[in-house]
């Protein structure tokens, strides 16, 4: 067993404070520099950020940031009342919503508008795939792309 035994001075004492403070200092800007490097990598690849659904334009120029060109106009537009409680369905549409960054419990027990756009260029030039934005107060809160066909497919407005 070792006994060190120091005598405390003044100095020592404010000597290990500033050294305890500059390490706090030190720490907490590694922390949050880090912590603000990964919510840039995070808005550089979700490069959308303007939500705006007042009119069509918007609508369509939200689509085409994805690559997506759609009918100047809606083939449907419609009232959709989101559930209070969330089925199966709705728990695996909101797991596609929720990958791009949207979330569909916040919406729970309200009606929202759903525009459904016919895209032009999906691969293979495959029938019958539709746009559908969901908007909520003029905002995007959500949306997929979608085929109608009997082997069809869904997933949310970035191609895999």
């Amino acid at each position: 067993m070792f006994i060190v035994s120091m005598k405390m001075t003044r100095k020592k004492i404010l000597v290990a404070l500033s050294v305890l403070l500059v390490t706090g200092i030190l720490c907490t800007f590694f922390i949050s520099a880090k912590g603000a490097s990964a919510d840039v990598a995070q808005n550089n690849s979700k490069k959308i950020t303007d939500l705006s659904a007042e009119n069509n334009e918007q609508r369509i120029g939200y689509l085409k940031q994805f690559g997506w060109e759609v009918s100047e106009e809606p083939s449907e537009i419609v009232e959709v009342a989101i559930p209070t409680e969330f089925n199966e369905v709705y728990e695996k549409y909101n797991i596609i919503q929720k990958k791009q960054g949207f979330d569909l419990m916040p919406f729970r027990g309200k009606t929202v508008k759903r525009w459904t756009y016919d895209v032009t260029n999906y691969p293979d030039n495959r029938p019958n795939v539709k746009a559908n934005i969901l908007v909520y107060d003029n905002k995007i809160i959500g949306g997929d792309i979608c085929s109608l066909e009997l082997d069809g497919f869904m997933h949310g407005f970035q191609l895999s």
